[in-house]
């Protein structure tokens, strides 16, 4: 059974634009699934409806075989979304209590939230900064206090929308190495991006969306050399492999 289905998934907003048609997708567990697309090509409207962000017009979402729509509050915790500006995810004082927010809701007792903080901190390096305020950080250390948020809500799999944007080459290889721990640690990982060069190498499936539609899904040799079909860039050569395989040594 999928982790993760979607079956004749359509959003159309208020104004009539349709944003995403008959999208018809299953992730495996385990899998490092890729989803690229030029920009406006829905791939953010499609993630944020796997954990009931957005409610579909048309069509169904089902997280290990059941609608989310059963149980909105365990949806979002299976599945947990790092958005593309983290600072939008950023809600606590310090670090340890933005990490502590989504477990205080789930009114676990104190002592598990402490617990599951300093598990999901030394999860991502971020132990040191826990009495830091998050609006000192880098940009590379805010995406993993994202990142540690939603771990302490143990989810099974996590979506990462862009999350290179706007991230210096140090900041790209602190993330980049921690979406990587995580997969090798048995998380689901889709990440959502245009830059392909970055991920590649380590994605098992690589699938193209293209004005709102699934076009591609299959092994990323297969589907990359299409790529360049629907506007997004191929990476040069192998090269781009070896330089991404070498930033994780």
């Amino acid at each position: 059974m999928p982790i993760v289905e979607t079956e004749n998934l359509t959003h159309i907003f208020p104004d009539g634009t349709i944003a995403i048609q008959d999208i018809s997708l299953k992730i495996n567990k385990g899998e490092f699934v890729v989803i690229a697309g030029a920009n406006g090509s829905g791939k953010t409207v499609f993630a944020r409806h796997l954990n009931g962000l957005l409610k579909p017009t048309k069509g169904s979402v089902l997280i290990d075989g059941k609608p989310i729509t059963e149980n909105i509050i365990e949806a979002r915790r299976k599945v947990g979304l790092v958005f593309q500006n983290p600072d939008s995810q950023i809600v606590g004082q310090t670090v340890a209590e933005d990490v502590a927010f989504g477990p205080e809701n789930l009114n676990l007792p104190a002592n598990q939230v402490k617990a599951v903080v300093k598990e999901s901190l030394e999860a991502v390096g971020l132990s040191r900064f826990s009495t830091r305020s998050p609006h000192t950080l880098s940009g590379g250390e805010k995406r993993k206090l994202a990142i540690a948020g939603i771990l302490a809500m143990k989810p099974k799999v996590i979506i990462f929308d862009e999350p290179f944007t706007g991230l210096d080459y140090p900041g790209v290889v602190q993330v980049l190495k921690q979406i990587v721990k995580l997969h090798n640690m048995g998380h689901t990982i889709l990440l959502i991006t245009h830059e392909l060069e970055k991920v590649l190498a380590h994605a098992d499936r690589l699938v193209i969306m293209h004005k709102g539609k699934l076009v591609e899904d299959g092994k990323p040799e297969d589907v990359i050399y299409h790529s360049e079909n629907y506007g997004v860039r191929m990476p040069l050569n192998d090269g781009q492999k070896v330089a991404t395989l070498t930033w994780l040594k």
